[in-house]
C-alpha cells in the first residue's frame, strides 16, 4: 500500500500523480490538491477550476488579474 505524501495515510487506493517530471502519491484529491493546487497571486485561493495564466502567473478569476494590471483578461460570460 501506498502512503499520502500529504496527511501519511496508508491506503490501498492511493494514486500517483505526474507533475513537472515529479511524482506524487496521495490517498484523496483533497490532498492532491491542497499540494499541487497553484495559488492566485492575488488573493491567494487555491485554484482547482479554470483560472487564468499571464505572464507566468496564475490568477483564480478575471477580477483578480485585472487587479494585477492584466487588462485583457475576460471572465466568460454569456
Amino acid at each position: 500500500m501506498a502512503v499520502c505524501e500529504v496527511c501519511g495515510n496508508e491506503y490501498q487506493r492511493a494514486f500517483e500523480v505526474m507533475m513537472d517530471g515529479q511524482r506524487h502519491v496521495f490517498d484523496s484529491f483533497e490532498c492532491a490538491i491542497h499540494k499541487l493546487a497553484p495559488h492566485c497571486v492575488h488573493c491567494d485561493c487555491q485554484i482547482i477550476g479554470h483560472g487564468i495564466e499571464a505572464d507566468g502567473r496564475f490568477y483564480c478569476c478575471a477580477h483578480c488579474a485585472k487587479e494585477h494590471g492584466v487588462s485583457a483578461a475576460v471572465d466568460h460570460v454569456r
